[in-house]
């Protein structure tokens, strides 16, 4: 049993204060009263120490014992992680369901992952092999779908003494490694402090883009696999969708999905939908290369704290290993509202609109911990991890702090727009607000992997989309027909872009995902059929008269042309042109 070590003397709802208190560390976790509770100190004066339980503190009084275990909160990281579905606090929920029922009972105490089940190690490495931290030792097949890499822990560095092969449980030694201070033994379970950042080699520059499949993102407002984007938007506007999207269709290896004080209906879709998505790349379920983390919104507030660096911490791990991971946050808004709470029970000094004065250094925190690294180990692998975080601004108003923080962080701002949302454009991403800092770094590689006019057929695509912007104000005072031919093709073409491409159906089995291949052919159709009209329209043609051509409905539906079919676009392109090209020689005659 853990040393009792303090009385309580004071509870404030989560927030707990003991004394006796004077032997122990920051960030310390505790046992709280005899039920057992969670919690962690966030603040030491003198013998006091102030503690955030992580579960209902009702019922809990002056007098009560709190009792040390002398580590930091920290996740364990074994095989068994992936497709897992856990609380802030690394609680698996199918086995606290089993333990405590439909409700999750306090002071319920439940390993993180199974101790007992037998995993078939396969080794890597030989007897005599010199090893250092981040080798991999071996692997294990953790189902069809990802493999989990053994690496040697951090801090330790030698030679392989004895490695084995057979079955084993993660606690059980899988090698002994000879060091400076003699031999130890190896378990396939590590454990890490999830406020620590894992370590690495070094941080490299972001090159390629992380292909989601959404047109909106992939063509006008890229991430780069290690980069950091947020989704801010107003209630309704589509940011779980997108989330959801992202970690359907996104190209990384593994995906840690965090539902950060998340509605709980949100969370149980997350959930039912997830273990019957197929996976597009390996045919399995989704699930197979998932770590879910659910803490929804009538958890206790505390551990939405912690659910953030829990999962970023279980993300450095499949890092660390040579993968690409993407780790999605919904929503960081949440998250600082947990620590604006427990700031106030804390009676700290209030910053602006009472988030404490450290919101944005936190923010900080979370996203450096993304990006491509060069990963420990003499194999010199890379490895990297994207973070996408929702962020709720109250109203929709984004001058507000967690907002404003964050964009002073992140590189790729999709911003959400309710107008969009009301008008059932989705993905409501907002052309004229959004940005990407990686789409001229990432160009040379759309240059060199789909087209080389993936560029300027971008550019193309951006200016008549701010075109449509600056003539709506003058539609709106004298109306369409105040326009001249050549802006209303502009208009034209602006609503063919937004509705024909930006426009997404997430539900749609074909239009929910598309190829770099498909949208470049998409696009390109549409920006070519505005060329070869401006040129009809200099021979003479009425614009009506190309507006009622019949390739103008085959355009709008080739969003639904399937990924094994892209050689019917030669046709459409072949189509349009001979019915422009007839409608001039009719202009001319």
């Amino acid at each position: 049993m853990a040393e009792q070590i303090g009385k309580i003397v004071k509870v404030a709802g989560p927030l707990i204060v003991a004394e006796n208190m004077g032997d122990s560390k920051m960030y310390d976790v505790v046992r709280v009263s005899e039920k057992k509770l969670i919690g962690e100190i966030i603040e030491l004066r003198g013998d006091k120490a102030s503690i955030q339980v992580y579960e209902e503190t009702s019922g809990l009084g002056p007098g009560e014992n709190v009792y040390s275990t002398g580590m930091p909160l920290s996740v364990e990281l074994a095989p068994g992680l992936i497709e897992g579905i856990f609380d802030g606090i690394q609680r698996p929920l199918n086995k606290l369901k089993e333990v405590a029922g439909d409700r999750i009972q306090r002071g319920v105490n439940v390993p993180a992952l199974d101790h007992e089940k037998l995993w078939a190690f396969v080794p890597k490495v030989k007897e005599g092999d010199m090893v250092v931290a981040g080798d991999i030792l071996g692997v294990v097949q953790e189902n069809v779908v990802t493999e989990h890499r053994i690496m040697v822990p951090y801090g330790i560095e030698g030679k392989v003494v004895d490695i084995k092969i057979g079955e084993f449980n993660i606690d059980q030694t899988i090698a002994t490694i000879e060091t400076k201070n003699g031999k130890k033994d190896v378990c396939m379970l590590q454990k890490w402090p999830v406020r620590k950042g894992r370590p690495y080699y070094e941080k490299l520059s972001p090159e390629k883009p992380l292909i989601t499949g959404q047109r909106v993102i992939d063509t006008l407002f890229p991430i780069a696999k290690g980069g950091v984007a947020a989704v801010p938007g107003p209630f309704g506007s589509g940011k779980t969708v997108v989330q959801h999207q992202l970690a359907k269709w996104a190209d990384a290896d593994i995906i840690v999905y965090i539902g950060c004080g998340e509605r709980g209906n949100e969370m149980t879709d997350v959930l039912n939908e997830f273990p019957e998505l197929v996976d597009p790349r390996s045919g399995q379920p989704l699930m197979k290369r998932t770590v879910l983390i659910a803490n929804t919104s009538d958890m206790p507030v505390a551990a939405r704290e912690a659910s953030i660096y829990t999962g970023i911490t279980i993300a450095e791990y499949f890092r660390d290993m040579g993968y690409s991971v993407a780790i999605m946050a919904d929503s960081t808004s949440r998250w600082a509202e947990a620590l604006r709470e427990m700031s106030g029970r804390l009676e700290e000094m209030p910053g602006e609109e009472g988030y404490p004065a450290y919101l944005s250094s936190r923010l900080a925190e979370f996203y450096e911990r993304a990006g491509l690294v060069k990963v420990l180990g003499k194999a010199n692998k890379e490895g990297s991890i994207t973070a996408i975080g929702a962020v709720s601004p109250p109203g929709g108003d984004l001058s507000e702090p967690v907002s404003q923080s964050t964009l002073r962080i992140v590189k790729v701002f999709w911003g959400l727009s309710a107008q969009l949302a009301y008008k059932r454009h989705f993905p409501a991403i907002d052309w004229l607000t959004s940005y990407s800092l990686y789409s001229d770094r990432l160009g040379d590689w759309y240059t060199e992997n789909v087209d080389e006019e993936w560029t300027a057929l971008r550019a193309e695509t951006m200016k008549i989309l701010q075109e449509e912007a600056s003539l709506d104000e003058i539609v709106r005072l004298v109306g369409m027909d105040a326009l001249s031919p050549a802006d209303r093709l502009t208009m034209e073409t602006a609503k063919s872009i937004r509705e024909d491409y930006l426009h997404q159906n997430a539900f749609h089995e074909v239009d929910t995902y598309a190829s770099l291949k498909k949208q470049f052919k998409m696009l390109k159709l549409i920006i070519e059929n505005d060329k070869l009209c401006r040129n009809a329209l200099s021979k003479g043609v009425e614009l009506e008269d190309l507006m009622l051509l019949p390739i103008k409905e085959k355009i709008g539906r080739s969003k639904y042309i399937e990924e094994k079919d892209l050689a019917s676009f030669d046709e459409l392109f072949k189509e349009m042109k001979q019915q422009i090209v007839g409608l001039e020689g009719e202009g001319e005659n």
